[in-house]
């Protein structure tokens, strides 16, 4: 008795389930829970301008710093030279899996120079701007 209670219990609760999908399923009319959901987020009314001249210090700072450890010596943790050095010494240990790890981490962060570089030169002009707006670190 105790296992056809349960099967019963669980062969209504499937059913319950799938009746009350059936419906959602079957009514193409109305829009999926993604489009609501789309409609309700509002759309921007600015470019951000005012908020990305108020960050700006900030942003100029962790720019530098990043430039500051990647360009840094074999001694600095997180710079391109201290990086080589890994990739040079898993060569001449023979870990062939660990050399190429190494190395693919080697091209990323070398990649990074050049594009923090022009991240920086960006925000000079973007300085710039700013400043000739009045929108300075204190905009609101």
């Amino acid at each position: 008795m105790n296992r056809r209670t349960a099967a019963v219990t669980a062969a209504a609760a499937l059913a319950g389930a799938l009746l009350a999908t059936a419906p959602a399923q079957a009514d193409t009319g109305t829009a999926s829970p993604t489009a609501s959901a789309t409609k309700e987020a509002k759309a921007p009314k600015s470019d951000g301008a005012k908020q990305i001249c108020k960050r700006l210090p900030k942003t100029e700072a962790r720019i530098d710093a990043s430039l500051k450890r990647l360009n840094g010596d074999n001694t600095v943790a997180g710079s391109v030279a201290r990086l080589e050095q890994r990739v040079a010494d898993a060569k001449a240990a023979g870990h062939t899996e660990i050399y190429t790890y190494l190395n693919d981490r080697l091209t990323f962060r070398k990649s990074l120079v050049p594009t923090l570089q022009t991240r920086q030169d960006d925000l000079k002009s973007v300085a710039s701007w700013c400043a000739a707006q009045g929108f300075g670190t204190d905009a609101k």
